[in-house]
């Protein structure tokens, strides 16, 4: 078996077997293209049924010297991955991998929005614009049901629920999830589709996708991320925001408020509570107010 067939199968596996996404089942991919490149550069004969753990601890060792580490640990787990794969299907006895150590990691948390630099992001929205109702709307429901931005490129029509107050989203690994519609995401929701979408021309492949472009086809996660990279500049807010700003501050402020941490997990569609608790960064400010409420010490 060469590397080009075990990685086809490995693809068809990660889609049919683990559900896993079109970006995930990429990622995966281009890994493992880069061990082949590795491969090549160093005049490597290995196959996958006969790669060595030697070489694989030279490919980490060699490339650590230009690449993050958190790009690294995920290297190493896709690797890992792929030569599980090749034992499941009974081809190798032998994972590679093993006993070679992920770099260890800090959490890094994305940048948070205040609620007024919500407003202030809200509000320099140029609904004069022919996208501006859209790109209101994109935003209302970034922030006021905790989507992915992957997730807000797939919404079709056909599961938004606006009596219910519902949205049924499709998130990593093909899992669907309920999750409430926020009452201004709602609003622009509504007029965008009745006064805007429907008066586009829509591309086949788009009719059930709700946020398309003025070509009438649906958008791209980069189109999403420029969109708010020229709005964040715009309103003059010096902080790197990309759409997951958004879901993270979704988060924060239902923690900031009191809701419960296993009911943030629900709607950000965790599966573990151990990734919900990366959403729960708070500012010294609030634990100082929690502390002055709570502690035994500090109430009067």
């Amino acid at each position: 078996m060469n590397w080009s067939q075990a990685v086809s199968d490995y693809q068809t596996f990660l889609k049919i077997e683990r559900g896993l996404s079109e970006n995930s089942i990429l990622n995966y991919k281009n890994d493992l293209k880069v061990f082949q490149v590795f491969l090549d550069q160093i005049n490597s004969n290995e196959g996958p049924l006969d790669c060595s753990r030697g070489t694989i601890q030279k490919f980490i060792y060699e490339t650590a010297k230009v690449m993050s580490p958190h790009t690294q640990a995920r290297r190493i787990a896709g690797l890992k991955s792929f030569f599980d794969y090749l034992i499941f299907e009974s081809y190798r006895k032998i994972n590679p991998t093993d006993l070679i150590e992920t770099p260890k990691l800090g959490r890094k948390l994305p940048e948070i929005l205040s609620i007024k630099e919500i407003e202030l992001l809200m509000n320099t929205i140029d609904l004069g614009h022919p996208q501006g109702h859209r790109n209101r709307a994109i935003l209302e429901t970034l922030y006021g049901s905790g989507l992915r931005v992957s997730e807000i490129t797939q919404l079709s029509l056909s599961n938004l629920f606006f009596k219910e107050e519902m949205i049924r989203v499709t998130g990593k690994g093909n899992k669907q999830r309920l999750v409430p519609m926020g009452r201004h995401s709602k609003k622009y929701l509504k007029m965008y589709i009745k006064d805007f979408r429907n008066n586009q021309n829509i591309d086949q492949n788009s009719q059930d996708i709700v946020f398309i472009n003025r070509n009438g086809r649906f958008l791209t996660r980069q189109m999403i991320f420029t969109m708010i990279k020229l709005l964040v500049n715009k309103a003059g807010i010096r902080k790197q925001i990309g759409p997951h700003s958004f879901r993270h501050s979704f988060a924060t402020h239902l923690l900031e408020n009191g809701a419960d941490l296993r009911i943030i997990q629900v709607l950000m569609g965790h599966e573990s509570i151990t990734t919900t608790e990366v959403y729960t960064h708070l500012d010294t400010h609030h634990l100082k107010k929690v502390m002055e409420a709570f502690h035994p010490r500090n109430t009067k």
